[in-house]
């Protein structure tokens, strides 16, 4: 339950960004568009956060191990930028916001989702359908407003069934230590509060609707998933957390972000689907992907890197 205790959000990122090395780097535009034959997906930026990098954020190798693969691709090595991207899918079934970021609930840089959409020419009541991958707070807090409104009024919610059957177990949460607690509570708030009509249960592999479908991606945290979109030929996989720092952990896909609630399982979901990844030189979109957080995964030394598109 490491992972869980490290990531009670948004507080756990709020604490852990501290100004001492001032704001992130933010895309001077957070809307990047792409034609998928018959669909369009879009990147959104809710913003980013700046967290000093300490021992604690790869759990089994030195921080001075984590720094030299920093340092050899140009990057800072006190500190490592995460952004927050969800994704629209524009599709003859409808419009599919994958994860939502913070709406403003979150810290001062990010919330950015709602300005992003308005750029790229939709309103939040154009979203039809919200397509959650797991239930950490940075992905599912943006369903409702600081106020208590829904943030996507006319969207119908889907969920992985795993992982909402993990974070609504009561003996789970029960056993979980103190610190964990509040990831059990956050969750069951934001998603506990949602009208019964309009939250939905997926499992791994279900077709969501014409050419999206759920793939398992565990380890992350439970019930984790991925959604890949094809059409016409071409495909789309919206990995979610599979890596946090791509940079780090795509490079060394062995290596275990403290985020990662099963660190074993989620290092053998990394490489499983990295390695299709580049089989098939699909696309791929990361939460936590560098902007445009688009682009295809190709490997590298013994791991892989994330090259984004044009």
């Amino acid at each position: 339950m490491a992972g869980a205790a490290a990531l009670t959000f948004s507080s756990a990122w709020s604490q852990q960004a501290t100004p001492n090395f001032g704001p992130p780097t933010l895309p001077a535009t957070g809307v990047k568009r792409m034609k998928l034959g018959a669909m369009e997906v879009i990147a959104l930026n809710d913003g980013a956060l700046r967290r000093p990098l300490g021992e604690e954020f790869v759990r089994n190798v030195p921080l001075e191990q984590v720094k030299s693969l920093l340092a050899s691709q140009n990057l800072p090595t006190d500190y490592v930028d995460i952004p927050f991207t969800p994704f629209l899918v524009v599709t003859p079934a409808g419009r599919f916001l994958l994860d939502t970021g913070f709406a403003d609930n979150g810290p001062p840089t990010t919330g950015k989702l709602a300005a992003q959409l308005a750029a790229a020419g939709f309103k939040p009541e154009d979203v039809d359908h919200v397509v959650i991958s797991h239930y950490h707070g940075d992905h599912i807090n943006g369903l409702r407003k600081k106020d208590g409104s829904l943030a996507f009024p006319k969207a119908k919610v889907h969920v992985p069934a795993p992982e909402h059957a993990f974070w609504f177990d009561d003996a789970k949460m029960n056993a979980a230590p103190p610190a964990a607690k509040g990831a059990f509570e956050n969750a069951r708030k934001v998603i506990g509060s949602l009208p019964a009509d309009i939250l939905v249960k997926y499992e791994p592999g279900q077709e969501l609707a014409p050419g999206i479908r759920a793939e398992a991606a565990f380890g992350h945290t439970p019930g984790m998933s991925m959604v890949s979109v094809q059409s016409e030929g071409q495909k789309f996989m919206y990995v979610a957390d599979l890596t946090n720092v791509p940079s780090l952990f795509a490079r060394s896909p062995d290596w275990a972000v403290q985020f990662d609630m099963d660190a074993e399982l989620a290092r053998q979901t990394r490489r499983r689907v990295f390695d299709m990844l580049v089989k098939d030189k699909v696309t791929a979109g990361g939460y936590h992907f560098p902007f445009p957080a688009l682009g295809t995964i190709e490997t590298a030394g013994s791991g892989y890197q994330f090259k984004p598109v044009a």
